[in-house]
């Protein structure tokens, strides 16, 4: 295919990239705030859930946009799909996110395991998140002139 450069493209997947990390991190922070008032029986500020549903909306944007753009632009560079191990890792990141989001609508007192499921989806998808980092330095590699 004879395109013009997708470099502007890389630099919208890098910035989301990072944006995904902090998201991550601050849905972390906002997670654990929770957990840890809700174990010692303490109420939590109204404004926490909310941020924390928010943050995690933004993250499952986020990681849907890096999804398309990283399957756009490898198509109209090379043509074809699969040319290092970032697809498969960045698939999984992308169904873990949204497993994640699922088992957070699922909470509830009637549904104690979904609590438990949503953290270990989390845990989960930090080594996944690692993954799609060290594959993805390899991807930018080829990308630059």
């Amino acid at each position: 295919m004879n395109l013009p450069s997708f470099l502007w493209l890389w630099r919208i997947a890098a910035w989301s990239m990072g944006l995904s990390l902090f998201t991550y991190l601050l849905l972390a922070i906002s997670g654990l705030s929770i957990r840890g008032q809700r174990r010692v029986d303490k109420p939590y500020p109204n404004w926490l859930r909310p941020l924390h549903i928010g943050l995690g909306v933004s993250l499952v944007s986020l990681v849907v946009l890096l999804l398309g753009i990283g399957l756009v632009g490898t198509l109209g560079h090379y043509g074809t799909l699969g040319h290092s191990a970032h697809l498969p890792i960045g698939l999984t990141v992308s169904a873990l996110t949204l497993f994640s989001a699922w088992s957070a609508s699922r909470i509830s007192p009637a549904r104690p395991w979904a609590r438990s499921l949503h953290l270990g989806t989390n845990a989960v998808l930090f080594v996944g998140f690692l993954g799609v980092l060290a594959t993805g330095w390899q991807v930018v590699q080829k990308y630059l002139p």
